[in-house]
């Protein structure tokens, strides 16, 4: 699978607040697709919160995207899109940004794979 996914050159978005996005765009992740779509967005305090829900919906739907990286308490504004999104990829990763911290209670991708493993199944 990870073969596959290096062959067809998948990208890693980013939803972050300016500077979690500056950051992984000096980094190399910054891509335009062939219908002049970034595979990242900066959030600010004015976006609404209609326009990342958007954002966050068009990356899931992209076949180019694995990985969504999104900043934990923009996450929060849209916890239940996300949520709702129930596939293996593309991969949603909560992180955190420079003024919050992360928290893995709210986490709730961490919580569904948690919750896969009894804690008996990894102690030998």
């Amino acid at each position: 699978m990870a073969l596959q996914a290096a062959v067809k050159g998948k990208l890693i978005s980013v939803i972050g607040d300016e500077d979690t996005c500056v950051g992984f765009l000096l980094g190399g992740i910054g891509e335009i697709n062939k219908n002049r779509h970034p595979n990242f967005m900066v959030v600010d305090k004015n976006t609404p919160v209609s326009e990342i829900e958007d954002c966050f919906k068009r990356f899931v739907k992209r076949d180019d995207i694995d990985i969504i990286l999104i900043n934990q308490n923009i996450a929060e504004m849209i916890r239940h899109v996300i949520d709702a999104h129930n596939l293996p990829v593309p991969s949603i990763l909560e992180i955190p940004s420079k003024d919050h911290p992360y928290d893995a209670s709210k986490d709730s991708i961490l919580r569904r794979a948690k919750g896969m493993f009894n804690p008996d199944d990894l102690v030998r």
